[in-house]
């Protein structure tokens, strides 16, 4: 017994004392992982040097899938900003061995720039199924495309821990690129009408709470008729500038301050979460400058007092005198979704919880679409200087 305990122990101190690359090469698994970072060495000596993080390495399975997708193409098309993104986005600034039930956001090496526009770095969701040993930690990243980490596939190495995962992850594209990907057509439609898409693109760390197409078509009559500064000031109503608040940051009896300089108010009531009277049916969708919560109401400026009604069949009307269009407005000319997207969470794991700081601590969809570029000036700070090698 004590023979088997030194043993456990030696073969711990021996995987702490091992380099990445080593670490890589001991692990079939990852041989296509191996073989493209040897052929990029400055790509490698870049990841090598660093310290205190988590490698979120794609398996050959996930290889496999990415070559038969859009993501394919681009490393085909050899786009060397993107393939620089994509690597750095796998890469968590701190060293995660274990995860929560809980929703957790870790930071990325995906600096503001090219492809985010997120103070710390781009993130990353983490859940775990449950608190056993044998749990299921699945990751999610743009279009709530989720990795989950390998059977056996968590292991130590001088610069941190890598945890195999079955699938790439997705770089989170703009607002207004993921909203037509969730179907919520409608609220692009708006934003265009109101000359806010671009700005909304562009902006710093955002809370976004934009209402699905049901939601704008219950006061489809009072909206279409609104003249675009009108609806400039409703939907800036909706967006929360300079915060970015997940799911398990929105404490119940709270206020955000939104972009009109006018507060909205956060309920949490048998596990439903509501933003004045409008409730989020899905949270935490990354995008390229924050996060944006579904909602099933359009809230009103003109009516910040309207309340949660958790157990009515239907919650309190924000525009009371407002009447359903025949159809959801503002989607002439906005494009429809181009792929599926699974909202759904592990068992086990709670989608809209409040708890802690809303990032982690130490210790699937079949989504395809490719990330927009946030117009931002900058270069990704991982691996930027080998970009140029990048000649798929």
């Amino acid at each position: 017994m004590l023979f088997s305990k030194l043993l456990v122990t030696s073969m711990a101190s021996v995987a702490m004392g091992q380099g990445l690359t080593q670490m890589l090469a001991d692990h079939p698994s990852l041989s296509n992982l191996t073989t493209y970072l040897n052929l990029y060495p400055d790509i490698l000596s870049n990841l090598r040097s660093l310290s205190n993080i988590t490698l979120l390495a794609p398996s050959n399975m996930a290889f496999q899938t990415a070559l038969n997708s859009s993501a394919g193409a681009m490393f085909s098309a050899g786009d060397a900003d993107m393939i620089t993104a994509i690597f750095s986005y796998h890469v968590l600034n701190g060293s995660y061995s274990n995860f929560n039930t809980t929703p957790e956001f870790f930071n990325t090496h995906l600096m503001p720039g090219m492809y985010a526009n997120v103070t710390g770095g781009q993130v990353v969701e983490a859940i775990s199924s449950s608190n056993m040993s044998n749990a299921t930690v699945t990751f999610y990243s743009g279009l709530l495309q989720n990795a989950s980490v390998t059977a056996n596939g968590t292991f130590n190495f001088t610069g941190g821990v890598v945890h195999i995962v079955d699938d790439f992850l997705q770089i989170p594209s703009n607002l207004t690129n993921t909203a037509v990907q969730f179907n919520l057509r409608s609220a692009v439609g708006a934003l265009t009408a109101a000359n806010l898409a671009e700005e909304t693109d562009t902006m710093m760390d955002m809370t976004f709470f934009v209402p699905n197409n049901a939601a704008f078509q219950a006061v489809g009559t009072t909206l279409a008729t609104s003249s675009p500064q009108d609806l400039s000031r409703i939907l800036r109503y909706h967006l929360v500038n300079g915060t970015i608040s997940y799911s398990r940051d929105l404490k119940n009896g709270s206020t955000l301050v939104t972009a009109d300089g006018l507060p909205v108010t956060i309920t949490r009531e048998e596990g439903d979460l509501y933003v004045n009277s409008a409730r989020v049916v899905t949270p935490d969708v990354l995008v390229a400058n924050g996060v944006m919560h579904i909602i099933d109401g359009v809230l009103n400026p003109a009516n910040q007092t309207v309340s949660a009604q958790p157990t009515a069949s239907t919650g309190e009307p924000a525009f009371s005198d407002a009447s359903s269009a025949s159809s959801a407005p503002f989607t002439s000319g906005v494009p429809s979704a181009t792929t599926s997207v699974d909202t759904a969470r592990p068992t086990g794991s709670a989608s809209i919880s409040e708890s802690g700081s809303g990032m982690g601590s130490s210790s699937s969809s079949s989504a395809g679409a490719m990330p927009l570029k946030t117009g931002a000036i900058g270069a990704v700070a991982l691996f930027g200087g080998a970009a140029g090698l990048m000649n798929l």
